[in-house]
């Protein structure tokens, strides 16, 4: 009995020594060999980036692929921090506008996106129920700008009632759930009064968030260099800056107006938001040869603009691309620039101790056409693809398998500890017989 006992453990402990790798990695996966583009730390280069326990754990070059139980090849793709679309509509069961809202999970992490804010579907007598129901089960981090109007964007009537729209209680009910309401939103307002915008402002003022201005319809009472240059704060965010709807353009050079220009050097920001109405080209190339660049590239996803000219975040992306932006900074535009408008630092980059929200992005080379609202085409170049997401430290989406194992393989030392970096299924269950080297042979 004893010599059993004796043996059986000096076997444990060869195993140990022979095969160190299966109990001593440092990290839970790893990326390796990618192109790291990390516009908070200024990170424009071949990096490997490490992650343990949910948090990037290091970013730096030749990182041995033995300290990780995942290490992923990532030869000739771009890394960078996981997307952020600051201008969704997620509210998929809102009552009186069923068919508005996109449940994020259904179109986030295949396009590298991991946070999305619902820009005001509902507001504060609403925002409960939509917590209830989208952000406790999303599995994509969703933050909300909260609706002026009480009841939210419900259409009709009720986004054109004025005393609907009170500062007190958004402000309150912003403070009361500080961890997921992240500004104060306006829209759709057809009136010639400010007082949608000035009580936006005051709650924003009150609760220490920002605003963001979809602006309604064009009025001449209230035009729209009065809101860029007296009604909105530096760090507000002016959205569908490209859409030509409200006076954006110069009608003589063609460049921004001059509300556009004024509220820049004051401090607002300006997002895209192509929506299914908001984005020309006839605005947008003049205004970007004229220097006039977004601070944000965001969708406005709903169940109308995704199959319409918006498509997706890559291919407004893509459409900036098209238009001479560099990659680095339509990257920057996706990440690092909307956490800073939604006061989140903690996202939007790869420092260590962040969240590990991980876009893996290739770029395709071709002729491209990107369309409009009006289905005119610029054509472009370039195209991005979402090739892996990383949310929270495990692999969410994977376009070509690139983390897996081939199904005749035995299961793989990272398959068995699967659980610490992906959320894909680990286990095999039935259907686990592998095929002999002979029945290889004729399946070709």
């Amino acid at each position: 009995m004893a010599r059993s006992f004796f043996a059986r453990n000096a076997l444990i402990i060869a195993v140990l020594i022979a095969s160190p790798s299966l109990f001593a990695q440092e990290y839970d996966l790893l990326l390796k060999g990618g192109h790291v583009i990390d516009s908070k730390n200024n990170i424009d280069s071949v990096l490997d980036v490490a992650i343990k326990d949910g948090l990037i754990a290091k970013v730096a070059a030749n990182i041995s692929a033995e300290s990780a139980v995942k290490t992923i090849s990532l030869n000739g793709n771009y890394v960078t921090p996981g997307l952020i679309d600051i201008h969704t509509h997620s509210w998929v069961d809102q009552p009186h506008m069923l068919e508005h809202g996109v449940f994020p999970d259904d179109f986030t992490f295949r396009n590298g996106i991991t946070t999305v804010v619902d820009a005001g579907s509902s507001g504060w007598r609403t925002f409960p129920e939509f917590k209830e129901h989208i952000i406790d089960h999303a599995k994509t981090r969703v933050l909300a700008m909260l609706n002026i109007v009480g009841s939210g964007m419900i259409g009709g009537t009720a986004e054109q009632n004025l005393s609907d729209m009170e500062a007190e209680p958004t402000a309150a009910m912003v403070l009361k759930y500080p961890d997921l309401i992240v500004g104060i939103k306006s829209a759709h307002f057809n009136g010639p009064e400010w007082l949608p915008y000035e009580q936006s402002v005051k709650a924003g003022t009150i609760a220490h968030v920002p605003v963001m201005i979809d602006y309604g319809a064009r009025r001449i009472e209230r035009p729209l260099s009065e809101l860029l240059e007296r009604v909105l704060r530096p760090g507000d965010i002016y959205t569908h800056m490209y859409s030509g709807h409200r006076g954006e353009q110069d009608s003589q050079t063609g460049g921004p107006g001059k509300g556009m220009r004024e509220g820049r050097a004051r401090g607002v920001i300006f997002d895209v938001g192509n929506g299914s109405g908001s984005f020309s080209w006839a605005v947008a190339v003049p205004l970007v040869k004229a220097g006039f660049l977004p601070d944000s590239i965001s969708t406005d996803l709903h169940v109308h603009s995704m199959n319409n000219d918006m498509k997706d975040l890559l291919n407004v992306g893509d459409k900036f691309l098209a238009l001479g932006i560099p990659l680095r900074e339509v990257v920057a535009d996706m990440t690092w620039h909307p956490a800073r408008e939604i006061q989140r630092p903690q996202l939007g980059n790869l420092s260590v101790g962040s969240p590990a929200d991980v876009a893996v992005l290739s770029v395709q080379h071709g002729d491209f056409g990107f369309q409009d609202m009006y289905n005119t085409i610029y054509v472009g170049h370039d195209r991005m693809i979402c090739s892996l997401t990383v949310k929270g430290g495990k692999v969410v989406y994977d376009l070509d398998g690139i983390t897996g194992d081939a199904w005749d393989s035995p299961p793989s030392s990272a398959s068995r500890q699967a659980k610490r970096w992906t959320t894909l299924t680990s286990e095999r269950g039935f259907g686990t017989a592998r095929p002999t080297h002979q029945n290889k042979a004729v399946q070709h």
